[in-house]
């Protein structure tokens, strides 16, 4: 049984990768002019988003910018020899792993393809959006989302393209719980890695929880179905992704304190907006 629904997600993964390939290359226009949003801030793969992107999380680090805040208050890391310890399992895993294999994946797959992949999965994650624009008091946020679902649902293919954004302006407006807890004056905590998502602190790893159950991944009944989604979502992000991690990482004199900071200031940032 086990094996056959690991044929069946292995088909639903290989019918996604072949629809994408075949409407881009069929000339949809949408793919054509759309070009990846370089202030969404994403994570870098492994070491993050996070990897959700993303939630666009998609997402999304923008390090450099982000220290140019020199009034942040110092983190709290009572965990820093674990924190240290994760940040290095989580580099080799990006190395080791997640990075050939996603390689691999964009030598198969054109970019377009990959493109029109990571529309879908940020279009799944409406609810969180929708959810958190309503508890933060932004109703005219929560039904641009709510617009932006219905069009790019339906004459966007299931999400693979975003006409809600390229034909009627309507751009995305991503809130995760994380960011709720922060509107209300709830502190970050301690700083924590996270295995292979990365960077987060006490506040934000608890708002994983209830933006867990509004990703209608999680509701998928077959278990390897959903981990061969998920384990797809992050290959797929890694492909677009591949080398500002890198870049990351050879400009920082101490990788964990430069991927921390940077962590802290963005969210504090995103909270404040």
């Amino acid at each position: 049984m086990a094996k056959f629904h690991l044929i069946v997600s292995a088909r639903f993964i290989f019918l996604l990768i072949t629809l994408t390939v075949f409407l881009t290359g069929c000339g949809v226009h949408q793919a054509q002019n759309y070009e990846p949003q370089t202030d969404e801030v994403e994570q870098p793969p492994a070491v993050a988003t996070n990897l959700e992107d993303e939630f666009e999380l998609e997402d999304e680090f923008e390090l450099e910018d982000e220290f140019e805040d020199a009034t942040l208050e110092p983190v709290i890391d009572p965990l820093s020899g674990y924190n240290r310890l994760m940040t290095q399992v989580n580099d080799k895993a990006y190395f080791w792993v997640l990075k050939p294999v996603a390689k691999g994946y964009s030598f198969v797959v054109p970019e377009g393809g990959r493109l029109a992949v990571g529309r879908f999965f940020r279009n799944l994650l409406m609810p969180v959006r929708f959810v958190n624009n309503l508890l933060q008091l932004k109703p005219k946020q929560a039904g641009t989302e709510l617009a932006r679902f219905a069009l790019n649902s339906t004459v966007g293919v299931l999400g693979l393209f975003d006409p809600a954004e390229n034909r009627y302006g309507l751009q995305p407006y991503p809130e995760d719980f994380g960011q709720t807890l922060g509107y209300y004056g709830v502190g970050s905590g301690f700083h924590i890695v996270l295995p292979l998502l990365g960077p987060s602190n006490l506040r934000d790893t608890l708002g994983l929880i209830p933006d867990h159950y509004l990703d209608p991944i999680t509701y998928v009944d077959d278990f390897e179905t959903r981990m061969a989604l998920r384990a797809f979502k992050m290959v797929n992000h890694t492909s677009l992704h591949i080398g500002e991690y890198e870049s990351l990482k050879h400009d920082a004199v101490d990788l964990y304190t430069f991927l921390r900071d940077g962590y802290e200031q963005r969210r504090k940032k995103l909270i404040e907006e």
